[in-house]
């Protein structure tokens, strides 16, 4: 039976699937699983993680239907960030909100990806560069955790953000150097936990470091398959 044969969401959640891909997806569920099974004091935190991991690879092979995981994701991830008093983390995950039904439009417009060229890469690299800067010095002056990693989850994730919603390949290099700011942030405001020193739960802090791990693996698979155009047309037609 062919693609066409089947209904919409069929074609978006189970056609076009590598053996590679079932195990990692399987083992990045499962972690997040895990995690919670380990501190379960945030079932939120879990819920982003499962939820996160999903859209993570939905996006990755460039289906639509990353962005209903998504915006369930992301609702949970507002909660942990605003219990752990990230803030920047915080309004970063409000803006993930709201570019969920945008790109569910855009995603559904355009199945081809796009990429810069080698000059205008050079451009948008290096005001990403600038803009973190910016960001750092603002987020301090509101007093929040750790402004140089938040930075990265506020500034630098909106341009990434921005990035994927149109479809461009560049965002997965973004992604990498924020997956990886990252897991090392959510390890820090952790291990401030277990000293008494850190807002939110330990649950919550390290369903989001599964996550981020999940995101970096993602992100490095990610740019491979959309630099050789496998994420184009992924899932069947969404009309």
């Amino acid at each position: 039976m062919t693609n066409t044969q089947h209904g919409w969401l069929f074609n978006q959640l189970f056609t076009k699937w590598k053996k590679f891909e079932v195990i990692y997806v399987t083992i990045l569920l499962l972690l997040q699983i895990g995690v919670y099974l380990i501190a379960p004091d945030s079932w939120v935190g879990m819920l982003s993680g499962v939820f996160g991991t999903l859209a993570l690879v939905y996006g990755m092979k460039g289906r639509r239907i990353t962005f209903i995981f998504g915006f369930i994701q992301c609702v949970a991830m507002t909660y942990v960030a605003w219990q752990s008093h990230a803030w920047g983390t915080f309004v970063m995950d409000i803006i993930y909100v709201i570019s969920q039904p945008i790109g569910w439009f855009m995603w559904g417009n355009d199945d081809a990806t796009k990429r810069f060229s080698p000059q205008m890469r050079k451009y948008v690299f290096a005001g990403v560069v600038v803009a973190y800067f910016v960001g750092w010095y603002v987020i301090g002056l509101f007093n929040g955790q750790l402004p140089y990693f938040d930075s990265f989850n506020l500034v630098v994730s909106f341009i990434a953000q921005l990035l994927y919603v149109l479809k461009y390949q560049e965002n997965w290099s973004l992604w990498i150097w924020v997956n990886t700011a990252n897991i090392i942030y959510w390890i820090i405001l952790a291990v401030r936990y277990t000293m008494g020193v850190h807002i939110g739960t330990f649950g919550g802090d390290l369903s989001q470091v599964a996550l981020q791990a999940a995101l970096l693996f993602n992100s490095l698979y990610a740019t491979k398959v959309w630099a050789s155009g496998e994420a184009d047309n992924e899932g069947g037609t969404s009309k």
